[in-house]
């Protein structure tokens, strides 16, 4: 199983490659795949639970899915996304919330929405040795602030202020980076300005590696967002594999004689 370590050292010889998973078919799928990463998301608000935004998401709820792809993945790192006011808050329960994804959960790290106020936490989460994935751009626990999913990072002020906290988490030891719906040009002064590894998702291709959705990915989605691409069209195979089974109960093709047997000694019962 790869470590934080390995991760910083594949940076710059050959793109990172994460993806997000919430349960353990999933979860062993993408690892036999050799995915280096995988996210269990606060995304499975939106993409497995029905939620229209992530912030429903508990920690009980993210520590059920951690678990779960835990037990399932053997060799790529699993990082457990805090979800809404898990961090940041209080600093004695920010610290409890990301631990119990480590000791209870079998994760390997956290990921946290980053901002000012989380480049002190990161330090001292990694002083305690709970490895921190830092997440830039595009943070979906600020929802209501942005009033939606817009890009960050478009004008020189906004863009600075993305570098400045970008190299202010890499000082504080988070050992990789998620960058968000900004700029591609943005994106690539950040990979060349900090000595972690940057993750983009509609951040460009001059990142460190990628990041997708599962669903968004393998086309299990209705919608995906636009700097997405599917690669599948899982969603497609499932409607015709469950209208062929209602076909067939209906029909009365299935179950057939091989999907059933007899006990000869129960015939006296009959």
């Amino acid at each position: 199983m790869p470590t934080v370590r390995d991760l910083r050292a594949k940076a710059g010889k050959e793109p990172i490659t994460m993806l997000t998973a919430y349960d353990a078919p999933t979860a062993a799928i993408v690892d036999d795949a050799g995915v280096d990463v995988i996210l269990v998301g606060d995304s499975v608000g939106n993409a497995s639970l029905g939620y229209e935004t992530t912030l429903p998401v508990s920690v009980d709820g993210i520590a059920h899915h951690v678990g779960a792809v835990s037990r399932a993945a053997e060799d790529a790192l699993v990082v457990a996304d805090m979800p809404f006011l898990s961090f940041g808050v209080d600093e004695k329960d920010s610290l409890e919330n990301a631990g119990r994804m480590l000791k209870e959960e079998g994760a390997e790290a956290v990921k946290l929405e980053s901002g000012p106020h989380t480049v002190e936490l990161t330090e001292t989460m990694v002083q305690l040795g709970i490895p921190v994935m830092a997440h830039l751009g595009l943070t979906p626990q600020h929802v209501n602030q942005y009033g939606g999913y817009p890009r960050q990072g478009t004008d020189r002020e906004a863009a600075d202020r993305i570098l400045d906290l970008a190299e202010a988490h890499a000082e504080a030891g988070a050992f990789s980076l998620v960058l968000e719906h900004v700029p591609s040009n943005l994106a690539a002064e950040v990979t060349d300005a900090i000595d972690i590894p940057t993750i983009g998702i509609g951040a460009g291709p001059d990142c460190d590696g990628q990041v997708l959705v599962f669903n968004d990915a393998v086309g299990l989605s209705e919608w995906s967002p636009s700097f997405s691409r599917q690669f599948g069209a899982v969603r497609r195979e499932m409607e015709r594999a469950v209208g062929d089974y209602v076909s067939a109960v209906e029909s009365g093709s299935f179950p057939a004689d091989e999907h059933s047997h007899e006990e000869s000694e129960l015939d006296e019962f009959y």
